[in-house]
């Protein structure tokens, strides 16, 4: 076999194939490079999209918004004064941007109109929260960034 320009490109190209290619398999096979996505059921959630926008519209239309602090216990959750605690249910939600295996999310709860979400459960840095809440058959939805320090 006579070894030519022709030759040599295709050999060149084999090789910078094998090159990449080991470099793909490297990325899906070691854990050290995290391939997780936002969240599992994503297709799920794009079909909610428009229930999502509905229920955060009601939570802006409400004369007092959900209030979302930070402060040095963890995260206060503030529901509205005049709506009775004791018939606000739902899930509040806490995403990790940059750790898909910190996220959680805790039911609603409540013993006053507030709702403590305790620092040991966050670490620091920053959280998406959104919290799902029905009071008397309605839904509302708030959402917001923290930065917990």
């Amino acid at each position: 076999m006579k070894f030519n320009f022709g030759t040599g490109i295709v050999i060149a190209m084999g090789l910078f194939m094998v090159f990449i290619l080991q470099y793909v398999i490297r990325v899906q096979v070691n854990p050290k490079f995290d391939n997780e996505l936002v969240t599992e059921n994503y297709y799920q959630q794009e079909i909610e999209v428009d229930g999502r926008h509905d229920r955060e519209v009601a939570a802006l239309k409400l004369s007092r918004p959900v209030g979302i602090e930070v402060s040095s216990e963890g995260v206060v959750v503030s529901f509205p004064k005049e709506f009775d605690y004791k018939k606000i249910t739902g899930k509040i939600f806490l995403y990790r941007p940059s750790n898909q295996k910190l996220d959680f999310d805790i039911p609603i709860s409540l013993s006053s109109s507030n709702l403590l979400i305790p620092n040991t459960n966050l670490v620091d840095g920053r959280w998406d929260i959104a919290i799902e809440w029905n009071y008397e058959g309605s839904d509302y939805r708030n959402i917001d960034k923290l930065t917990v320090k």
